[in-house]
């Protein structure tokens, strides 16, 4: 049996992100139990920042990893965090400009959001001391362009963390999470969150046809980063992966 390629045209996805952007935070929280919270969590203390270069998070959506890095960083360090849904970066703007405007009027180092496109970002090469992801690499269309545009904003030394789905390696709790993947997140998302491009049948299509562990490992090795590591992440779930830019050459 074939299985027909998930259209992952920037047009697609942009408009498929903004019609869910007013309840996208609701859904993540309720159909994952609460556990993107802890993912979020565990990325920013697995691959915390060191010294006071800025970091850059990609795909933000509505900022929540961005701004658990800037959190880390106590107001310290510049969080930069792009995505190309406008929907979405407002999202981000409001939550930042309601929970921490009274630092960053006070001088803390700026949380900026702005919109771009993961392949073609506007930033000059080697900037970042970590340039993170999470949930957004399979939503690129081409993942090797995106994949290496972080790495080139990367400083040398620096790291790449990709926060992303995955499908767990137990027989049994596999078949369990593919069925309620398949038949029932889609209609608990759709009745909390209409659209026409059918966001949360989408969700399941684009994650059972990325790549995950060693093949995403690989593929990000392939890209320029070295020493990369992948750890699961509730039952495999979700996997956090973490590379390195080569210092030189």
């Amino acid at each position: 049996m074939t299985t027909t390629a998930v259209d992952k045209s920037e047009a697609r996805v942009r408009q498929m992100f903004g019609e869910i952007s007013g309840r996208y935070d609701l859904m993540n929280h309720v159909l994952s139990g609460g556990v993107d919270v802890y993912w979020r969590w565990r990325t920013v203390r697995a691959v915390a920042p060191q010294g006071t270069a800025p970091i850059l998070d990609v795909c933000t959506g509505t900022g929540d990893l961005a701004i658990a890095y800037w959190r880390k960083g106590k107001g310290l360090i510049r969080v930069e965090a792009t995505d190309f849904t406008p929907e979405m970066l407002r999202i981000a703007e409001i939550k930042r400009d309601r929970r921490f405007a009274q630092q960053l009027s006070a001088g803390a180092a700026t949380l900026t959001f702005q919109e771009a496109d993961t392949q073609q970002l506007p930033f000059d090469d080697n900037q970042f001391q970590i340039v993170s992801v999470a949930f957004g690499l399979r939503n690129v269309t081409d993942t090797e362009r995106g994949l290496k545009e972080m790495i080139r904003v990367c400083q040398p030394g620096g790291r790449v963390a990709v926060l992303e789905f995955s499908m767990p390696t137990n027989p049994l709790f596999n078949w369990v999470y593919r069925t309620y993947f398949k038949y029932v997140l889609p209609r608990i998302g759709q009745l909390f969150a209409r659209n026409r491009q059918e966001a949360y049948n989408y969700l399941p299509q684009s994650v059972s046809q990325f790549p995950y562990g060693r093949a995403l490992a690989e593929k990000m090795e392939a890209c320029g980063l070295t020493s990369v590591k992948w750890t699961p992440l509730t039952f495999g779930i979700a996997t956090l992966y973490v590379g390195q830019k080569p210092v030189s050459g």
